[in-house]
């Protein structure tokens, strides 16, 4: 029998506490779309879909004639699927996860290791650094998406080391008279900016509770008296310690830029890069810019300076009722966001119906005709790696 190679996957849902709550998560939304005999719990938080072959989450394959039980698997006794370039270069593993987020409140601030430090890391403390592979990442929004990511420019730095004591009492006055002293000096102000957050997350924790303490409710005051506490980050910094009360992660939106994306909208993590998800949903890749491709009209591409990973929107007009997802020389995790069709592939071996929801795994080196059905188009994200 001809082996199959394009099918359906049930992937792996991840119900971290700072999840969507129900079915005001875009996750749980799409698993019950992809599959309506999905229980969605009310109370449930609905964090990641995981659509790929990571060890923590390895998708289901949806196909009886396939005798794998995970893409994982699969993958190891098909190696060939990666396409050959992938396949030599990350040794027959798949080299991204592909997921989607639905963030209800903040996560923690992370600055993910490069490659050469995971694998020290791993190394040497297995136990903390379970991974030796780097993870850059990158976030496209689905609905209006905010978080916090990069250092901002100095100059917005001072201005809150001005304008808010309390965050000045954590740095310090010897550091902020060295960042002040640093401004023109790319290099020295990088160390210096470094310096400062660092003093700053390792402040002793009595010191940085007393100085929120008396930053929120200062900041509160100040919002009920109807004044503009904008010069302190104040509506951020209310919303994160009404979360997180306690916590000296309120501090960095003194640090850090708030991006707000709109749904399309993309922002790359690269390493070492500090960064926060606040609220909102997205499409995510990361290891395991926004241009228009010319060559197809329908297809935007996000392609991160990291070979590890690239991500396609594939937005079909109403119009269309017939479109070909073509061919790449590298694995491809396809999962639909809008639309319905019937999917056929020599590599298929029999039809696929595609809904809202719906997961595919398509091999190096295949193509895919849709037979669309709905009358407002279809949204489809596409992952794969273009080495």
């Amino acid at each position: 029998m001809a082996e199959v190679r394009v099918f359906p996957l049930t992937c792996a849902v991840q119900n971290y506490a700072w999840g969507k709550i129900g079915l005001s998560s875009e996750v749980a939304k799409l698993v019950v779309s992809g599959d309506p005999l999905a229980v969605i719990e009310d109370g449930k938080p609905y964090a990641e879909l995981w659509m790929g072959a990571h060890p923590k989450g390895d998708a289901q394959i949806k196909d009886n004639r396939i005798t794998q039980t995970t893409l994982g698997q699969w993958i190891a006794h098909f190696p060939a699927c990666l396409g050959s370039k992938v396949k030599d270069t990350f040794q027959g593993q798949l080299p991204f996860l592909f997921k989607v987020l639905s963030v209800n409140t903040a996560l923690s601030i992370q600055a993910h290791p490069n490659r050469d430090l995971a694998a020290r890391l791993h190394a040497q403390f297995p136990e903390h650094y379970p991974d030796n592979n780097h993870k850059p990442e990158m976030a496209i929004a689905l609905t209006r998406f905010q978080g916090l990511c990069g250092f901002r420019p100095v100059e917005e730095i001072l201005g809150f080391l001005k304008c808010v004591p309390e965050f000045h009492a954590l740095v310090g006055n010897e550091a902020a008279e060295e960042l002040r002293c640093s401004v023109g000096d790319v290099v020295r102000t990088s160390q210096v900016l470094k310096k400062c957050f660092t003093r700053m997350m390792n402040c002793e924790k009595k010191v940085f509770v007393d100085q929120l303490n008396m930053l929120v409710k200062r900041v509160t005051e100040e919002g009920a008296a109807g004044k503009d506490t904008s010069s302190s980050n104040g509506d951020l910094l209310l919303r994160l310690h009404s979360q997180y009360p306690g916590d000296i992660g309120c501090f960095s939106i003194y640090f850090l830029n708030q991006v707000v994306l709109d749904p399309g909208q993309a922002m790359f993590l690269g390493a070492n890069e500090p960064h926060a998800y606040l609220y909102g949903d997205c499409i995510e890749c990361m290891a395991c810019s926004d241009n228009t491709d010319a060559s197809d009209p329908c297809v935007s591409l996000y392609d991160p300076p990291v070979p590890d990973f690239t991500v396609m929107r594939i937005q079909v007009p109403a119009l269309v009722k017939q479109y070909t997802v073509a061919p790449v020389d590298s694995a491809s995790i396809l999962l639909i966001i809008e639309g319905d069709a019937t999917a056929t592939s020599a590599a298929a071996l029999s039809d696929i119906t595609l809904r809202r929801g719906t997961v595919l795994f398509v091999s190096a080196n295949e193509s895919i005709s849709l037979h669309i059905i709905s009358q407002s188009g279809m949204t489809i994200f596409r992952a794969c790696c273009l080495l």
